[in-house]
Formats: C-alpha cells, structure tokens, sequence
C-alpha cells in the first residue's frame, strides 16, 4: 500500500499557543512555521507529525477526531502535561487498560492510557 499518514492537523484559533503546548509536550521542535499553519517536527519514535492551522470558528463541540498517547506511568504523565496547561476532563478503565482525557490549551481532546493498569 502506497498511502502513509504523515501528519494530523488540527484546526485552532493560535497556532502558538498550541505549538507552544505540544513542543513541551512531545519534546518535538517547529519544522515549519508558516504564520497561519505551524507544523512540528516528527517524534523520535517516527508516527505522524502535528501541525496548527488558524482557523476563524471556535471550536463548538467534542471533537470527532481525537489523539491517544500512551505512557509507562500515566499518571506521572498527566501531572506533566497538566502543568504545561492541559485540563484534565475524566478517567476510565477497562479491564487490561486505564485511560485519562485532557484537554490541551484550546480545548482540543486528548487521551493517555496505560496498558496493563488496574
């Protein structure tokens, strides 16, 4: 198969204050910053890139589209990330996985699970 997913846009009102966020975050650098549209760098780890597209219309509703992390210790991770400016929203577990939803800066939805948490 010939199609690759390179890169996962998300729509926002500043791109900076995102980029700012998910640099921390993900300890990634600015590959290319067009003022309106600001993508990052991949993670070490390969996978897609993350890129903030200004747009006018605030977001109005839960995302249709969200991004999962994963973490060794995820509460560890969800203190971090809460202290660059995520927001908390809810936990959940399921037998063999826990999982905790943030929000990032501008609202946008994000989950870090732990496998093999009880």
């Amino acid at each position: 198969m010939a199609l690759e997913l390179s890169m996962i846009t998300i729509d926002c009102a500043d791109p900076r204050v995102l980029t700012d966020f998910w640099t921390q975050a993900l300890g990634v650098a600015v590959e290319a910053d067009y003022g309106p549209f600001v993508m990052l760098a991949r993670p070490g780890g390969g996978g897609p890139a993350l890129a903030f597209q200004q747009v006018p219309e605030p977001r109005t509703v839960k995302n249709r589209v969200h991004i999962d992390f994963s973490a060794p210790d995820r509460e560890a991770e969800v203190k971090r990330l809460v202290g660059l400016g995520a927001s908390e929203q809810e936990r959940h577990a399921q037998p063999g996985i826990e999982w905790t939803v943030l929000a990032d800066p501008e609202g946008n939805v994000f989950c870090v699970a732990q496998a093999g948490a009880h």
